[in-house]
């Protein structure tokens, strides 16, 4: 908002107050004293006022840039996105003075934006190491150990999430036997991670044996992957 003191015209004048006037009505330099201010990014308010010294008859007046003819009083909208400087000029039958008001638009950066969190099933999935194990055998071998206690960090640190560990086994070996390796996977998993601190009531325990390969060509490299403690989330 642009407000313009009615002292810009008194009585139909223009009048000035500078120090610097060319003239004997001051009509070259008239400069306003400023009187006060406050600032906004959409809008301010800017008070000019002159004290009358000198005088000749004063027909219009006008901003610039962008609001234009004004009347004598009043105050007039302006929305600038960028700083400016706004010039009122009176004008009559003995010549113009104007005087200018330049604002500072302060426009604040823009929020920064949170790239969204994964859920806790990305999480799990990321976070949560399978262990894998020799052929025949349940032993918790170095490799599984660091796994697991990249496992065991993430359950601390998400403790209402809890876990199902699944035994599972290479193709080799009858049905009946690998359920059986399986399930002693699977406890061996479960017993290593309740010795890293994690309650035995969160990891529940299944086996499969060999019916749920995650690998189906008949090589070693295969077969090593199906020899593992899987884990899934619990519901």
């Amino acid at each position: 908002m642009l407000r313009y003191s009615p002292r810009w015209v008194e009585h139909g004048y223009i009048a000035s107050n500078s120090e610097e006037d060319t003239n004997d009505c001051g009509l070259a330099s008239a400069v306003p004293r400023f009187v006060g201010g406050r600032f906004g990014r959409h809008h301010f308010y800017c008070w000019l006022q002159k004290e009358t010294r000198c005088s000749t008859n004063a027909t219009q007046l006008s901003i610039a840039p962008g609001v234009g003819t004004v009347n004598a009083e009043g105050s007039a909208k302006v929305t600038p996105s960028d700083s400016a400087t706004y010039t009122i000029t009176a004008s009559g039958p003995g010549g113009s003075a104007s005087a200018t008001a330049s604002v500072t638009v302060n426009v604040p950066p823009p929020p920064v934006q949170k790239a969204p969190e994964p859920d806790l099933n990305e999480l799990f999935l990321r976070e949560v190491r399978d262990a894998y194990f020799d052929f025949n055998k349940a032993d918790i071998r170095p490799d599984a150990r660091e796994a697991l206690t990249k496992t065991a960090d993430f359950l601390r640190n998400y403790p209402q999430i809890r876990a199902t560990v699944e035994g599972h086994c290479d193709e080799r070996g009858s049905t009946e036997y690998n359920l059986a390796l399986g399930d002693r996977r699977a406890g061996a998993v479960k017993q290593y991670l309740v010795s890293l601190g994690i309650s035995a009531d969160r990891i529940s325990t299944a086996s499969f044996g060999k019916e749920k390969p995650f690998c189906n060509e008949h090589n070693e490299t295969c077969w090593q992957q199906n020899r593992r403690g899987h884990f899934v989330r619990a519901q």
